[in-house]
């Protein structure tokens, strides 16, 4: 097996995230794990490069974000951007929603995402 390129600092972030979910997150990802009867794997704080992503799913090549209040920080915003900007590099499309939206539109977001994955 090929070594990996993840480093352990980032494992143990996202490990540290798996246990620490915020409400959003744990709404999407019970949504999200009944892709598995499309065929669909998605993992949950799952490391890409020097990254975490909240959701991915590899064999699309599709990333989801999901954005609390601290996003919208200018700050915050820049880092986003060259995130997306490196991920996207890597052949990533990424999806990103409020998590005011995950919490109030779940419905909408899992049908947009399943509409991103030609399942809708």
């Amino acid at each position: 097996m090929a070594p990996s390129r993840i480093d352990a600092k980032t494992r143990e972030t996202a490990k540290r995230l798996r246990l620490d979910q915020t409400k959003g997150e744990k709404l999407l990802w019970r949504a999200l794990r009944e892709l598995k009867t499309d065929g669909i794997h998605v993992r949950r704080q799952a490391p890409i490069g020097p990254y975490v992503a909240d959701f991915v799913i590899f064999s699309r090549k599709l990333v989801v974000e999901i954005d609390g209040d601290v996003h919208g920080l200018p700050e915050q915003q820049e880092h986003d951007r060259l995130r997306d900007d490196w991920l996207r590099s890597q052949g990533f499309d990424v999806l990103r929603y409020s998590a005011l939206d995950v919490e109030e539109n779940l419905e909408g977001v899992v049908l947009d995402i399943r509409r991103k994955l030609g399942l809708a």
